[in-house]
């Protein structure tokens, strides 16, 4: 299952993307709700088409804010260059079977790599 990054359904939302397309229809799409939740904060045509969509998308275990600051810890992220979203999102990968992070942003590939946690669909 991949969770797919903002940056990768910005892309999506604005010009659409086959690969992402694929995945929604085969099912294999994990959603988080930081993700859900940094898409709600841009501006969306057929805004409560997508949230809702957003929302009803298999969703990843979240960590708790205590797990992911051990997390943090524990696999040394900080300096990494990422923010706490993604740091959640590679907690999330961590906790949910299978899960693989799908970004576009350069230092979460980076870091998600090194964790083995990066679904290379580029």
């Amino acid at each position: 299952m991949i969770l797919v990054d903002t940056s990768v359904w910005i892309d999506h939302l604005r010009d659409g993307d086959p690969a992402l397309a694929s995945l929604l229809e085969t099912g294999r799409v994990l959603a988080h709700p930081f993700v859900t939740g940094e898409i709600a904060l841009g501006s969306l045509r057929e805004r409560s088409t997508v949230l809702d969509a957003l929302r009803n998308l298999p969703q990843t275990t979240v960590a708790s804010d205590d797990e992911v600051m051990m997390f943090i810890e524990r696999e040394r992220l900080f300096s990494s260059g990422i923010g706490y979203v993604d740091a959640h999102l590679l907690a999330a990968a961590r906790l949910t079977p299978g899960a693989l992070i799908w970004t576009r942003d350069r230092r979460l590939r980076d870091v998600s790599r090194r964790l083995e946690v990066f679904a290379d669909l580029a």
